[in-house]
């Protein structure tokens, strides 16, 4: 059994499964309006430690959703040369287009000029990130890079069970479905598939 994923590799996660199969094999969108993102900001207080629950805009939901796009394409990066969420398969964009949005969203964090001068050294000039403050999407792209770049992102697995367009992290060497009601559905869909194709033979 593998150790629990960390902050960040939660947070990245829950940015990517805001897409999500509606059971009848669409895919829903957590993330479809500003009150969608509100209540899942309201849902995750650590995304901004110390702020007051938030209500979304309209501005803040499309940044969130670029960088959701952005995340995901990353993900289908991550698990080739396993295949992509089904949700992703058709519409990712460009690997280096989605590391430029994560890398520029990661550096929207607000920042001050801090002076340093030890002993008889040179004075040095730093940026430190303004305490208290913080901008959502650099806020989930730190957590995507910080996950991206560590090694949680080696157990990153897409799930193939019918209708899932969901990514999870692999807890254990032979799990091969994100959740046990994927895995049952996947089982059901092996069983008709071998049923009809030993119905096609004997009927030829």
């Amino acid at each position: 059994m593998q150790d629990s994923p960390g902050r960040d590799a939660r947070l990245a996660l829950d940015l990517a499964l805001t897409l999500r199969h509606d059971g009848a094999g669409g895919v829903a969108d957590d993330l479809a309006d500003p009150a969608g993102l509100t209540a899942w900001l309201r849902a995750r207080p650590e995304i901004l430690p110390g702020a007051e629950p938030r209500t979304a805009d309209a501005a803040a939901l499309a940044a969130v959703r670029e960088l959701r796009a952005a995340v995901r394409a990353l993900f289908a990066h991550a698990v080739r040369p396993g295949a992509p969420s089904a949700a992703d398969a058709a519409r990712l964009m460009p690997v280096p287009e989605a590391v430029d949005r994560l890398n520029a969203a990661a550096a929207r964090t607000p920042t001050v000029p801090v002076l340093r001068w030890e002993g008889s050294a040179e004075p040095v000039l730093q940026r430190r990130p303004v305490h208290g403050a913080g901008d959502l999407t650099a806020a989930l792209a730190q957590a995507a890079v910080a996950f991206l770049a560590g090694p949680d992102r080696q157990r990153l697995r897409a799930c193939h069970a019918p209708r899932c367009v969901r990514y999870f992290l692999k807890e254990h060497p032979r799990q091969q479905w994100c959740g046990p009601s994927c895995g049952n559905r996947a089982r059901v869909a092996r069983h008709h598939e071998r049923h009809r194709t030993a119905e096609g033979a004997g009927s030829g």
